[in-house]
């Protein structure tokens, strides 16, 4: 084994004459230096290690949140389209949920058997339809939006009903015989009464409403003809069909101006005042049937 050279430095005062020696070993100071120079050095490289693995996490972090707020964008944009379809369900609602006073008043006062099938017997929005998305966990923000969007849902679909609720509320309210057929002196009441011809007690089914020969007669809602052609005493007749167990009869008519499986609306003109069959001079004979049986048209029309 090779023994380590020595090397002796001596440094002498010259004033004083003190002379100081000292002894090193050379690989021991050069290993020394080594590790002075190369501590720099090593402390840099850790950095630059420490620094990547930074960077390197900062980068998948980012590409996380990135991912993330992607994903986020998404659900917030789903969450908006939601929102802007709610609205304008509500828009709709609100442009058909305005009825005609007489009409509602007339449909008011139709028998409930009728009201219920014409409505569908809609159920009535209940806070358990809400209840399991109200109690959810919005411990994260994923979990809120996944709520929020639930939320929306039912309120979409409970709008749906609403919608379709009001939708069927228009269609009878719309079918509902509720105007006069037309202008003119009511000459004979429903019920009871004594015969125009005969002169003795008789049941009047329906109005007697006295107008000029030919003046139009009007359809009180909306409805299907169902017949329109000569019926005996009524002479020439117009039956509707306004739906929901709803007929109106028209008689007594000059001429028509529908036929049989035409759809019509309220207002609509459906014949002329005429004198045919039983009758004793121009006027229109007004009837109102609902599911079979006879009913005073004075209930539905604004007096």
């Amino acid at each position: 084994m090779l023994r380590a050279r020595r090397y002796t430095f001596v440094i002498a005062d010259r004033q004083t004459g003190a002379v100081r020696r000292f002894t090193i070993s050379l690989w021991p100071t050069v290993c020394a230096v080594l590790g002075v120079f190369a501590l720099p050095v090593l402390i840099g490289l850790g950095a630059r290690w420490s620094a990547s693995a930074t960077i390197a996490e900062l980068q998948t972090t980012n590409a996380s949140l990135q991912v993330e707020n992607a994903s986020y964008r998404a659900a917030t944009g789903e969450l908006a389209d939601q929102i802007s379809a709610l609205q304008t369900a509500v828009d709709q609602i609100g442009d058909r949920a305005d009825v005609d006073p007489n009409a509602s008043r007339a449909m008011d006062k139709l028998p409930l058997n009728i009201q219920n099938r014409a409505m569908g017997g809609m159920p009535a929005a209940s806070r358990a339809a809400f209840s399991p998305i109200l109690t959810g966990s919005l411990a994260t923000t994923d979990a809120a939006l996944g709520v929020l969007s639930d939320l929306l849902g039912v309120i979409g679909s409970r709008l749906d009903s609403v919608r379709d609720s009001v939708e069927r509320r228009q269609a009878l309210a719309s079918a509902t015989p509720s105007v006069w057929p037309v202008a003119g002196w009511l000459t004979s009441d429903f019920g009871n009464r004594r015969d125009p011809i005969t002169k003795g007690p008789d049941f009047h089914p329906g109005l007697d409403i006295s107008a000029d020969y030919g003046q139009p007669v009007l359809a009180t809602g909306n409805a299907t003809v169902s017949l329109a052609g000569l019926n005996g005493a009524y002479g020439n007749m117009v039956v509707l069909d306004h739906g929901y167990g709803i007929l109106t009869k028209y008689g007594h008519l000059s001429r028509f101006a529908v036929s049989g499986g035409q759809h019509v609306t309220r207002g609509a003109v459906i014949g002329y005042v005429g004198s045919t069959g039983r009758s004793t001079g121009a006027h229109l004979h007004y009837e109102i049937w609902m599911n079979g049986r006879l009913t005073n048209p004075m209930t539905l029309l604004r007096r």
